[in-house]
């Protein structure tokens, strides 16, 4: 090994130690926690999503409309990113981009997805897995058009996921959709969709500063069945309790 190879493995080794030292330095959870109680659930996961998101933003929660969204392609292989929140109703919980974009059409090659929001003013997680439906295109138009100016522009510049050329492209591109969609706030994308993630699974996570977290699952039942769950709710779930 060359001297030069032995200073760069030293910077290395040392680069490596710094960067362990902060990580290691870094605090979960350094708020009071809430505590959460699944007896009390509801017998649904929706309501009491709305309620941990209406907690998350009155704790004050950086983004908590925002969300992992996780795909697999046409090989099998996963991939994630984060998305937006545009609703969670009894359909499900809902995104929107390009139908073109690898997102796309990875739902496209398996239409099934997992979502991932983290609230960690709250010590928080819901995680969502089910089947993916493209909704009509008019939903789209609409989804498309119920947000602000800059989205529209983005979404008028299109070509998401493709390989850029320049970063002086995307200005004039950009630029372009700016102008058009000031112009035309009615203008159509007609790659744009709006997606819903129809849960078969919904998992609740409250930390606790004990490590003794709650996990809650819902699980669809697919027997048609209208009984009661095993937390002796009624309706189309059960729920159970998962180790942390």
């Amino acid at each position: 090994m060359s001297d030069v190879q032995k200073k760069t493995g030293a910077a290395a080794t040392g680069a490596h130690r710094e960067f362990l030292e902060l990580l290691h330095a870094q605090r979960v959870w350094d708020v009071g926690l809430p505590a959460f109680d699944p007896a009390a659930a509801p017998a649904a996961p929706l309501p009491l999503f709305h309620a941990w998101f209406a907690g998350a933003v009155a704790a004050g929660q950086v983004e908590p409309h925002t969300m992992s969204l996780a795909t697999a392609d046409e090989a099998g292989r996963p991939d994630v990113r984060t998305v937006m929140l545009h609703d969670a109703d009894e359909r499900g919980w809902h995104f929107a981009t390009h139908r073109t974009s690898a997102k796309g059409r990875q739902l496209t090659a398996r239409p099934h997805a997992a979502l991932g929001f983290y609230w960690p003013a709250q010590g928080r997680q819901v995680r969502v897995r089910g089947r993916v439906t493209a909704c009509t295109p008019a939903e789209s138009s609409a989804d498309l058009h119920a947000r602000s100016t800059g989205a529209l522009a983005s979404a008028l510049v299109g070509r998401q996921s493709e390989v850029l050329g320049s970063y002086e492209e995307l200005g004039r591109a950009s630029d372009a959709a700016w102008q058009r969609a000031r112009a035309e706030p009615d203008a159509e994308v007609a790659s744009w969709t709006r997606y819903v993630v129809e849960p078969q699974e919904v998992e609740f996570f409250q930390g606790d500063a004990g490590r003794r977290h709650v996990r809650l699952r819902y699980l669809r039942r697919t027997d048609g069945t209208d009984g009661k769950d095993s937390a002796g709710g009624t309706g189309g779930w059960e729920r159970e309790l998962l180790w942390p």
